[in-house]
């Protein structure tokens, strides 16, 4: 079983916190003046605009009596998660080979190809070419493309035949 912060992490600290002062029915100007802090500031960070910073983290958790270290422990895991996106931009197949109007409901940079693979895969499969069934499959690997592709088997016929041809 996951802990809370595994089930959490990557997500904003102002998004927590937010929803823990909703299930205490408390509002965030209230909450702000109780800890010695402008309203504005704890606003903007519950919309995520502001980064959790360690003093306010610490004012937080001993105003809610939560555990030390928890908000500053979920924005670190979310700058990890921001910097990793940052990254994987670079991460996606060779998009020469891949003919935009098969993902016309998106833009073609701003697909997570890592976070949305199954999606992808299927989306090939049921509309593309050999030549980009070919590029996913050099991009993702045989293994992925097969485990993809399993629960989609016998919904869509495209993505069957395809199946039966390339893998």
């Amino acid at each position: 079983m996951k802990s809370k912060i595994d089930i959490i992490k990557g997500i904003h600290p102002g998004f927590i916190l937010e929803r823990e002062l909703k299930k205490r029915r408390i509002t965030k100007g209230r909450f702000a003046l109780s800890i010695n802090e402008y309203p504005q500031l704890i606003t903007s960070i519950t919309k995520g605009r502001r980064r959790m910073n360690p003093a306010l983290s610490l004012k937080i958790e001993k105003a809610l009596g939560m555990e030390e270290g928890f908000y500053m422990v979920l924005q670190a895991y979310y700058d990890i998660e921001q910097a990793k996106k940052k990254l994987s931009k670079d991460y996606h197949p060779n998009l020469s080979l891949i003919d935009p109007i098969v993902f016309w409901d998106a833009k073609m940079e701003n697909i997570d190809w890592d976070k949305n693979k199954n999606a992808v895969i299927r989306r090939i499969f049921e509309r593309g070419s050999e030549q980009e069934i070919k590029e996913i499959i050099r991009f993702y690997g045989k293994d992925t493309v097969i485990n993809a592709v399993k629960e989609y088997r016998g919904l869509l016929p495209t993505v069957e035949e395809n199946t039966h041809k390339y893998l």
